[in-house]
C-alpha cells in the first residue's frame, strides 16, 4: 500500500496481485455497514485497512476510534469499552463515556480482539446483537450507532478450539473477512512502499529526499520482513536519521544477514511469481490448466504409469485417479499416451442417441433458448435429444438435479450452496455477472413499513435456500436485527398475490421478472433492493457425473447460451416478446427485468468462487447449513 501510515485515508496504490485483490474487496465493503474482521500478522497494516474502510464509507465525517483490546486491563476493560457512571467504583469521580459512545455515528476498531476475556466477549456479543450498551454502575441501556471493525493477528478458529474465544462472537464478527498477506508474500509492493516512506520521513525530519542504491533496494526485496510493513517503515526511518548522504546503501539499512535459502525455497518463489503474474493478467481457468499440466506431465515422465505419476506428484494413486476423473481423462489399466490423455472418458457409440435434460425457469438465457427452439435443431444433428422441465425457483431445480431428474440447470447463488452442504454431487459450470437490482423486499402500497428498521416483529415471506434468502440475512444484519426479531415464513414464490396473501404476510422477498411486474402494477412498492447488499449472480450447474462423461455436450450448450446472451442484450425487445408468450406477462415488464441483467455467460474465476464461499460461510455461521463446505470442491474442470 502506498499510504500505510495509520493517519492517512487516501486510496492505496497497489502493485502486487495479492494487494490488488484486497483493494477490490475493500472497495466493495467500504460503502456498507457490514462488520468486518481483519486478519493479518503484526505490522501488516490492519489499522490502515480499517481507516480506509471508514474514510470511504458514509460515516467518513463521523469519528474513527481504535482501541487495542490487548492493552485493556482486566479490571477496567468493561468501563473503558462501555463507559461508567459516577461512583460506580473507587476513582469514578464523574460519569465517563466508553469507546462505543465516543464512536457513535462512526467506526470503532477493536484491535487484537482475540485478547478480550471470555466475560467481556459475552458482553460484546450482546452489544453487537442489540446495538445497545450499559455503562458500569447503570441499569439504563443506551443505543449506539457504531460500525464495528475487529482485527487480530491470532488464529481465532484455534482459539475457539482451545476455549479461549467464543464461537458465536466469531461468527458475529466474521460477517466479512479481510486477510492481509504478509509483506514477504507481496514483494512487488516493496519499492512503492519504500518510496513512500523515504518521502514521508524526509518531510518530517526536514532533510533532503534520500534514494536507495540498487543494492539497497535488492536487499529490501530479498529480506523476509518478519515485522512486515511496520518493520520496513522503521528500517527506512532509521536509515534516514543515520545517513549523511543522499544515497542509502545496504549498510545503512542495518538488516540482519539473509539466511541461505534452499533450492526448494527458490523454486517456490518462482512458482509464486508465475501464479501471481497469471492471476494479474486475468488468466482463464488457471486452476484447471495447472492441474491438467501437472497430470499431463507426470503421465509423460512416468510413461503413462499412474502409480509412478502419483509418486512424482506426491499424492496417492487414488487421489491421482480422482484428478483424472475430474479432468475427463480416460481411466485405463494400460499405459496412457500423451495424446490419449486429452480425450474424454465419455465416448459414446455413434449409433446411440444421447440425452440432455434441462431444468429451467421461464426467464433468463435458458428461458429464451427454450422459447427459440434453436438448441433442439443444433443437437438433433448430433444425435442428442433435449428434454425441458420447468421449475418455479432455484431450490426446486437443485432438488431435481440431486435426484437425477435433470442434468443441467441455472440458479442463483444460494441454492447450490444448500445443495452442496447436503452432499449432492453437483458442479459449477459457468456464471452470469451480478444483478443486485433484480431482487428486493416489497410491501403493499399502503403498508406502514417504510424502512428496514420497521421490519421488527413483521411477517416476511421468503423462499428458503434462494438468493432472496441471503438478501434477507443481509438486510436484517444491516439494521441490527436477526431472524429472531422477525417472523420468517418459508414459502415457494407466488405471484400474483391475493387479498388473503396481503392479510397473512407483511413483506415479500421477490425477484425478477415477478419483481418488475409487481413494481409496474402499482399494488406493491420496493423497500430496498440488493444493491450494495448482494451480488445476485446466476450459475449454470450440472450433475457431476453428467459433466464428467459428457463434457462435449456441456461445451456446446455453453456456446449456445453465450449466443443467446448476446441476442438478449442486443435484441432486448424481441427477446422480451419471446418470453411474454411463455410467461403471459407484459412485454414492458420483461424488458425492464432483462435490462437489469448482463446475460453474458462466463467461465468460473477465482473471485466468483470466493464470493460464493463468503455466502456459504455466512449461512453456516447462522446455523442454516448442516455442515461447512468448500465451494472449490464443486468447480467443474473440463
Amino acid at each position: 500500500m502506498q499510504n500505510p501510515h495509520p493517519r492517512m485515508g487516501d486510496k492505496p496504490v497497489l502493485i502486487d496481485p495479492a494487494s490488488r485483490a484486497i483493494q477490490s474487496l475493500l472497495d466493495h465493503l467500504a460503502p456498507t455497514d457490514a462488520t468486518v474482521l481483519i486478519i493479518g500478522e503484526t505490522g501488516t497494516g490492519k489499522e490502515v485497512v480499517a481507516r480506509y474502510l471508514h474514510h470511504h464509507s458514509l460515516r467518513q465525517h463521523q469519528p474513527f476510534l481504535a482501541v487495542n483490546c490487548g492493552a485493556l486491563s482486566e479490571s477496567l476493560a468493561e468501563a473503558e469499552l462501555f463507559g461508567y457512571e459516577k461512583g460506580a467504583f473507587t476513582g469514578a469521580l464523574q460519569t465517563h463515556q466508553g469507546w462505543f459512545e465516543a464512536a457513535d455515528g462512526g467506526t470503532l476498531l477493536l484491535d487484537e480482539i482475540g485478547e478480550l476475556s471470555l466475560s467481556l466477549q459475552v458482553k460484546l456479543l450482546r452489544v453487537l446483537q442489540e446495538r445497545e450498551i450499559t455503562r458500569v454502575g447503570s441499569r439504563q441501556t443506551l443505543h449506539v450507532n457504531v460500525r464495528v471493525i475487529a482485527a487480530t493477528h491470532v488464529d481465532l478458529t484455534a482459539a475457539i478450539r482451545e476455549k479461549r474465544f467464543r464461537a458465536d462472537l466469531f461468527y458475529r464478527l466474521n460477517v466479512a473477512a479481510v486477510t492481509l498477506p504478509p509483506l514477504r508474500q507481496r514483494r512487488e509492493d516493496i519499492p512503492l512502499l519504500a518510496e513512500h516512506f523515504l518521502v514521508l520521513y524526509a518531510h518530517r525530519t526536514g532533510r533532503p529526499l534520500s534514494q536507495l542504491t540498487p543494492d539497497a533496494l535488492a536487499m529490501l526485496m530479498t529480506y523476509s520482513w518478519p515485522g512486515n510493513v511496520r518493520e520496513l517503515e522503521n528500517t527506512l526511518h532509521n536509515a534516514i536519521l543515520l545517513s549523511k548522504e543522499a544515497l542509502i546503501d545496504p549498510g545503512q539499512l542495518r538488516l540482519p544477514a539473509p539466511s541461505v535459502s534452499t533450492p526448494a525455497d527458490a523454486d517456490d518463489s518462482v512458482i509464486d511469481h508465475f501464479i501471481r503474474q497469471q492471476l494479474t493478467q486475468g488468466a482463464n481457468q488457471l486452476y484447471q490448466r495447472m492441474t491438467h499440466a501437472l497430470v499431463h506431465n507426470a503421465l509423460l515422465l512416468s510413461g503413462g504409469n499412474q502409480q509412478q505419476a502419483a509418486t512424482l506428484l506426491g499424492i496417492s494413486r487414488h487421489s491421482f485417479r480422482t484428478q483424472l476423473a475430474h479432468l475427463g481423462v480416460i481411466k485405463s489399466r494400460q499405459k496412457i499416451s500423451a495424446q490419449s490423455a486429452t480425450h474424454s472418458a465419455s465416448s459414446t457409440p455413434a449409433n446411440q442417441e444421447r440425452q440432455l435434460r434441462i431444468g429451467y425457469q421461464k426467464f433468463g438465457n435458458l428461458g429464451v433458448l427454450k422459447a427459440r427452439q434453436s438448441l433442439e435443431t443444433q443437437f438433433s444433428k448430433l444425435g442428442i435429444s433435449v428434454l425441458w422441465s420447468e421449475f418455479p425457483a432455484g431450490p426446486q431445480l437443485l432438488y431435481a438435479l440431486s435426484n437425477d431428474e435433470i442434468d443441467f440447470c441455472t440458479t442463483g447463488e444460494v441454492p447450490p450452496i444448500f445443495a452442496q452442504a447436503s452432499g449432492h454431487a453437483l458442479v459449477y459450470i459457468a456464471y452470469e455477472p451480478p444483478a443486485p437490482q433484480s431482487v428486493a423486499l416489497v410491501v403493499t402500497a399502503d403498508s406502514p413499513i417504510q424502512t428496514l428498521t420497521d421490519l421488527r416483529g413483521k411477517r416476511i415471506a421468503v423462499n428458503k435456500g434462494s438468493n432472496v434468502h441471503y438478501l434477507l440475512v443481509q438486510m436484517l444484519d444491516e439494521v441490527g436485527l436477526n431472524f429472531s426479531d422477525v417472523k420468517v415464513v418459508y414459502a415457494p414464490p407466488k405471484y400474483p398475490l391475493t387479498p388473503s396473501d396481503y392479510q397473512a404476510i407483511d413483506a415479500w422477498m421477490m425477484w425478477d421478472p415477478l419483481l418488475s411486474e409487481a413494481e409496474g402494477n402499482g399494488a406493491l412498492r420496493v423497500i430496498a433492493d440488493g444493491c450494495q447488499r448482494v451480488l445476485n449472480q446466476q450459475f449454470y450447474l450440472a450433475r457431476r457425473e453428467f459433466a464428467n462423461h459428457h463434457g462435449d455436450i456441456i461445451t456446446l450448450l455453453l456456446n449456445a447460451l453465450q449466443q443467446t446472451g448476446h441476442y438478449i442484450d442486443t435484441q432486448r425487445q424481441e427477446a422480451a416478446q419471446c418470453l411474454a408468450t411463455e410467461l403471459g406477462m407484459p412485454v414492458l415488464s420483461l424488458e425492464q427485468a432483462l435490462m437489469r441483467r448482463n446475460h453474458q455467460t462466463r467461465e468460473m474465476d477465482i473471485q466468483v468462487i470466493r464470493n460464493q464461499q463468503t455466502i456459504a460461510d455466512r449461512f453456516f455461521a447462522l446455523g442454516l447449513l448442516p455442515r461447512a463446505i468448500n465451494v472449490r470442491d464443486a468447480i467443474w474442470h473440463p
